[in-house]
């Protein structure tokens, strides 16, 4: 298991490299994370629903995801309810207070720990992830994911500190020392993560973290910027809130504040014509050539923010002016006639405007669509995934210039505006394609090289030199000691 000294100190990273090592090394690895909380959600071959980061973390074992892997997902409504997905199904909305509370966890253990059965009977090693801080002892009781869980599995920890925010040792000591004695015991190891400059500089400090806490470190893992895997905490987009830049295609991304499966735009992002950003800016909303409202947990409460701040008013303007506006997902729903919530799925707005921009009217449903998509774009096939509640209708009445979506093309279009359901369909080469073709301001732009390189082809390669540089960091032989390989 990689616990951690708390959240975002690069758990899931470190999972990821070592899943890809472990099959590059002749093994057979599948991840596990027994608890994950996250808005950035993939929906598996059979349609039902996972954290992102196991979806990536199977990728790097060369596996199809399974909901085994992410048997409880827990998905934010608002800061004090959560949606709760279990088997990758819905199965309710819970209080922050309800959920945490003695009374029901036990089935839900029963459920986490059969997951991890089924695929330990499969798969070996179990690359296993905790979730945010093991040192939560307010929590311990009622904790599923961290060293209760390790206990089940007869799991080894090691511990994942992140260097950068600081604090290194007091994070580390403390959360060793305030575990009981058992699970104390089973923490294994230390891997110092996200370090900043010359590693040498803390050589002196790795033998003294040794010292402190007694336990060995098996790695100091530099931070790197050349390594390209997909995300699963919004906390990243902070670092991409970018200006425009001429000579590129400026899309805008418009920050919404339940925002999810923003890897959408990963593709489209490192392609060179693209400046790519995320804002909530009105004036650069109204400057960029490509507008997208991506996917939400919370499509009435983000419109109403989007009314109030301004940049729903932005958003009409763009296109007035010619812009094209794309929404995926809750953004799709935004950009129709009206959102309506009869039975308050989301809370407690009954029914908002839309921006009026596609001819559709969204109704919230307590059912939950879950499913991977294979669709036509221009005559060539094409893949993505669908998850989302609501189910939109098209209002023949309202635009004559529409095209309304159907099975073979799930989208609906106006003249410079397109809305989909379907996460990850900027992900395929010729709809970027056909989307660049359409807004590239210069010649120049349209000729860049972009390669050929497929995106499965681009992933794999990522795995392959994320597991180089943990290798390289990391005393992975050690680690087969403490696993007990030879």
């Amino acid at each position: 298991m990689l616990a951690g000294t708390g959240s975002d100190v690069g758990k899931s990273i470190i999972a990821t490299a070592l899943c890809r090592i472990f099959l590059q090394d002749g093994y057979c690895p599948a991840p596990f994370k027994a608890q994950n909380m996250a808005l950035n959600s993939y929906a598996t071959p059979d349609g039902r629903e996972i954290g992102r980061a196991q979806a990536v973390q199977a990728e790097a074992c060369r596996l199809l995801p399974h909901t085994d892997m992410n048997p409880l997902l827990l998905k934010p409504n608002s800061e004090h309810t959560t949606q709760v997905v279990l088997n990758g199904k819905p199965i309710g909305n819970r209080s922050a207070y309800d959920y945490f509370r003695r009374e029901g966890r036990e089935e839900l253990r029963h459920e986490v720990c059969a997951a991890f059965d089924r695929l330990a009977s499969r798969y070996n090693p179990i690359v296993m992830e905790g979730a945010g801080s093991i040192a939560e002892i307010n929590l311990r009781d009622s904790d599923l994911v961290n060293m209760p869980m390790a206990r089940h599995a007869d799991a080894d920890v090691i511990l994942v500190a992140d260097i950068d925010r600081g604090g290194v040792f007091a994070a580390c000591y403390g959360s060793i020392m305030l575990q009981e004695p058992a699970d104390r015991r089973r923490i294994k190891g230390i891997i110092v993560n996200k370090f900043r400059g010359d590693i040498r500089l803390f050589d002196s400090g790795r033998r003294m973290l040794e010292d402190v806490c007694g336990v060995p470190v098996l790695g100091v893992v530099p931070m790197f910027t050349d390594i390209t895997i997909d995300e699963e905490d919004s906390v990243s987009l902070g670092q991409k809130r970018r200006q425009m830049a001429e000579g590129k295609v400026n899309v805008a991304v418009v920050l919404l504040r339940h925002i999810s499966n923003f890897t959408d735009f990963d593709t489209l992002e490192r392609d060179s014509r693209v400046n790519l950003f995320y804002t909530n800016n009105t004036a650069d909303i109204e400057r960029a050539d490509i507008v997208i409202l991506p996917g939400t947990k919370a499509t009435l409460d983000d419109l109403l923010e989007l009314r109030r701040n301004g940049c729903a008013q932005a958003i009409v303007r763009a296109h007035r002016n010619g812009h094209t506006v794309i929404g995926i997902c809750g953004g799709y729903q935004m950009l129709g006639l009206t959102v309506n919530d009869p039975d308050a799925i989301e809370g407690d707005i009954p029914t908002l405007p839309g921006l009026g921009l596609l001819p559709i009217h969204t109704t919230m449903t307590a059912d939950k669509t879950t499913r991977q998509v294979n669709f036509l774009w221009e005559g060539r096939s094409c893949q993505g995934y669908e998850i989302h509640q609501g189910v939109s209708s098209f209002d023949p009445d309202a635009a004559s210039q529409a095209v309304a979506a159907t099975e073979a093309s799930p989208f609906t279009r106006t003249p410079h505006c397109l809305g989909t359901y379907i996460h990850g369909f900027l992900d395929n080469r010729p709809v970027i394609e056909s989307l660049l073709d359409s807004v590239a301001p210069a010649a120049e732009a349209r000729m860049a090289d972009v390669g050929s390189t497929s995106l499965a082809d681009f992933k794999d390669e990522q795995y392959d030199r994320l597991a180089d540089h943990v290798r390289r960091h990391i005393d992975i032989q050690h680690l087969y000691n403490i696993l007990g390989h030879d």
